[in-house]
């Protein structure tokens, strides 16, 4: 059963009249905020609705992959947007993300390629750095059967918490790169707020403002060593930026390589 927004919540939301009218769907606990989104656009729920949780059992990233989201520290929401399509929306829901966090926070994070937020930290002379993943998106098509459209999944590790084995040194929170403590009710609405902001600029100027901006905020697309497997063969390049589509581009031994999804190795 769907309960009221939590006051931090509710008092960032009601705090910027951009979201006035539009539906928050709250549950303390869920499998996926995806989930309940596609679940409500079933519904015939109106195009920004949003579903919002404090905790996910489990929450999923690109190609199977989990997302850790333990109760109070995390955003975990999904948005339903109808009459839009991927990829151009993971590229502007990541805009969207990165600027949330530059204006909020000050954290110096950067988009890798195609739904990472990540941060640097210390020096490739030193041996010494470290690229963390503090947040993410996985854009997902709706069913047939929930009309044409998409769910935006986003999921932003806000305060500090015990991490599984494997997510350490990889995996780290705003307050831990912050000067400040974040608060994930103003965060939640910013980034909301930003992707009606960056759909109307898509549908008003085109995907050429999607794209630029997200190479802008995404230096790793241009000039770093990256590897996959295409076919069984195993392929490395040096990143070129991305086309019109979303597509990563790849220089190659072979020329010119266009990527569009697969796991990648990257070199930063």
């Amino acid at each position: 059963m769907t309960q009221l927004l939590p006051d931090d919540f509710a008092e960032a939301v009601s705090a910027r009249p951009e979201l006035r009218g539009y539906r928050f769907e709250y549950e303390p606990v869920v499998s996926s905020t995806n989930d309940v989104a596609v679940a409500l656009a079933g519904t015939n729920v109106e195009t920004g609705t949003v579903g919002l949780a404090d905790r996910q059992t489990a929450g999923r990233g690109r190609r199977g992959h989990g997302w850790y989201s333990p109760a109070g520290v995390g955003v975990y929401m999904s948005i339903i947007f109808r009459h839009v399509s991927s990829p151009m929306v993971t590229l502007l829901a990541g805009v969207s993300v990165i600027e949330s966090i530059h204006a909020l926070t000050g954290v110096d994070a950067e988009l890798k390629w195609p739904n990472d937020v990540i941060v640097r930290s210390g020096s490739k002379q030193s041996d010494g750095l470290r690229v963390r993943k503090v947040a993410g998106v996985l854009v997902e098509a709706l069913p047939a059967e929930s009309g044409a459209g998409v769910v935006v999944g986003i999921g932003v590790n806000v305060h500090s918490s015990s991490l599984p084995v494997e997510l350490e040194g990889i995996s780290a929170s705003l307050d831990e790169l912050s000067d400040t403590k974040t608060e994930r009710g103003p965060l939640c609405a910013d980034i909301r707020v930003r992707l009606d902001e960056w759909l109307d600029r898509l549908q008003r100027v085109g995907a050429a403002s999607v794209t630029e901006r997200w190479k802008e905020l995404s230096p790793s697309s241009d000039g770093a060593l990256v590897s996959w497997e295409e076919m069984g063969i195993r392929k490395s390049g040096i990143t070129n930026g991305i086309d019109e589509t979303g597509a990563l581009l790849v220089l190659s031994e072979e020329g010119a390589e266009r990527v569009v999804g697969g796991e990648l190795s990257w070199k930063l």
